[in-house]
């Protein structure tokens, strides 16, 4: 039991100081500012990572790891619009628990200049089967539809509204990839 409370704070913190470095980039946030976002001094923080840089390698190693069981869930199904929505599913669920880790993840695709943010972590040709360089159709639907995701999650955290956005960050991020939605019992073909 106190394993699993000890990773929560972990996960916790690394979530935090992950925010802190996709707004602020590597280079210009400091440990005061990364201790501030955790509520810890900077010898407190410094006691569960020993360096700016290993904070920033372990929140990057945590998003890989989220990243990582997405696909693991999602590895048996075919590309399309099922594995989309699952993908969509999972990753809407990842970025309303932990915003931090998810914006800093995207950050790869929102400041591609910032050569620390440069990540395979999101595991994007993998999760949606497409290829960012290509910037094809597809390409930019799926950054429009992360984007989407990115900044409904991140107003669903702060209003508090995270059940009652989840079904509506999906559908949003749905449409932006082009996919149909499914009727529902209630509504007629028109």
């Amino acid at each position: 039991m106190a394993r699993t409370f000890r990773n929560q704070v972990e996960e916790e913190i690394l979530d935090r100081v992950a925010g802190e470095f996709a707004q602020h980039g590597f280079e210009h946030t400091s440990l005061k500012a990364l201790a501030d976002a955790v509520g810890l001094s900077k010898a407190g923080l410094l006691h569960h990572y020993p360096s700016k840089d290993a904070l920033f390698q372990a929140a990057r190693e945590l998003g890989a790891v989220q990243s990582r069981r997405v696909l693991d869930q999602v590895a048996g199904l075919p590309l399309g619009v099922a594995r989309d929505r699952r993908v969509l599913e999972l990753l809407t669920d990842v970025a309303l628990d932990r915003p931090g880790l998810v914006a800093l993840l995207f950050r790869a695709v929102t400041a591609p200049e910032d050569p620390a943010s440069h990540s395979d972590a999101l595991l994007l040709p993998e999760l949606f089967g497409v290829d960012l360089e290509a910037r094809s159709e597809r390409a930019i639907r799926v950054v429009g539809a992360l984007s989407a995701m990115a900044v409904l999650t991140l107003a669903a955290n702060r209003a508090g509204e995270k059940t009652t956005w989840r079904p509506h960050i999906i559908a949003t991020c749905l449409d932006t990839l082009g996919h149909p939605r499914p009727l529902h019992d209630d509504q007629v073909e028109g």
